[in-house]
């Protein structure tokens, strides 16, 4: 709700003509957001590689509009190197045009452009997995554990601490190596069962907090149900905090599936990755550099993206920011 008043009067001097607006929350965090000139920006580029990867070559079935498969080989053109030039006429070079094969093509004649996009796909299919499995575990967790506090806090407290003392990429790496080949959604759903600890101390620290706030006690006082007061009461308001939490952990499960592909511990041939493929031709930076630099490319891309969004809802949600311009 927008309210503006227009001062008047003999007595208002300066004042007169002044706009008093008062904005919603939401409306507030929504300005702070779009006045974040980084996040905007990694919103775009996230949301162009989104697009480009899963229109390009298509999805689950659904056609996209490159010719050319990830799986098809072919004749090697122009010894495999890029035909993508985007240096005009003007300026020396041959112009702005894709060409037959933009990222060039591998070994044995695939197209290295469709290859690219189904391992940036595979990635952003992880992480976005691993971001929800791990979300939805941690903000039990966290929750449960910061309400109830005594026996249930100690029980799964102890149980977080057990689970952050191990590396997770050991544990990464073992659960790929058993599940790498079962597809991205195992491999996601179990990556995002092993990195929820850090939401959960998170959110147990958010709980611990607003379970002593006054509309918590009067909650209680009219009889209302733990199950209720957990869900509709404390937290709604711990959104911003799981929000920014979950962004990054999508960041970081880009990251870590690069790593795990790299390693040899992800996704699993036929399919591919962007790790799998960075590790596939990390001997052909020399001779053949774009195999290398493409994936590298959108891995960065990805996580720098998702990094600057995260840090814009992170000053959006921040309470302390109340300075918005009329």
């Amino acid at each position: 709700m927008t309210l503006s008043a227009q001062a008047s009067g003999p007595d208002t001097g300066a004042a007169q003509g002044m706009t008093i607006v008062a904005r919603t929350q939401g409306q507030m965090i929504r300005r702070r957001f779009f006045r974040h000139r980084a996040a905007l920006a990694g919103m775009i580029l996230f949301g162009f590689v989104v697009v480009l990867s899963f229109s390009s070559i298509g999805f689950m079935g659904v056609p996209g509009w490159w010719d050319k498969s990830y799986l098809t080989t072919g004749a090697l053109v122009n010894q495999g190197k890029p035909t993508l030039s985007v240096v005009p006429e003007f300026l020396g070079g041959s112009g702005i045009h894709l060409g037959e094969h933009p990222f060039g093509q591998d070994d044995i004649g695939v197209d290295y452009f469709a290859k690219t996009m189904r391992g940036t796909q595979q990635s952003i299919i992880v992480a976005f997995l691993v971001a929800i499995v791990a979300t939805t575990v941690g903000t039990l967790v966290g929750a449960v554990s910061g309400y109830y506090r005594g026996k249930t806090e100690a029980v799964l407290m102890r149980f977080t601490d057990v689970m952050i003392t191990i590396p997770v990429l050991v544990i990464a790496a073992v659960v790929g190596r058993r599940f790498g080949a079962s597809g991205v959604v195992v491999l996601g759903v179990f990556i995002g069962l092993v990195i929820w600890p850090s939401m959960a101390r998170l959110l147990r620290g958010e709980f611990l907090s607003l379970r002593e706030k006054e509309f918590v006690e009067a909650a209680r006082a009219l009889g209302t149900s733990a199950r209720r007061i957990i869900f509709r009461h404390i937290l709604p308001n711990t959104v911003g905090v799981i929000i920014v939490s979950a962004t990054l952990t999508v960041a970081n499960a880009v990251l870590l599936e690069s790593a795990l592909s790299f390693l040899g511990l992800g996704v699993q041939a036929p399919d591919t990755s962007l790790g799998q493929l960075i590790n596939e031709y990390r001997t052909a930076m020399v001779t053949r550099p774009w195999l290398f630099w493409w994936p590298g490319i959108f891995i960065i891309a990805i996580a720098l993206s998702i990094n600057f969004i995260g840090d814009g809802l992170r000053d959006a949600f921040d309470p302390r920011q109340t300075r918005v311009r009329a």
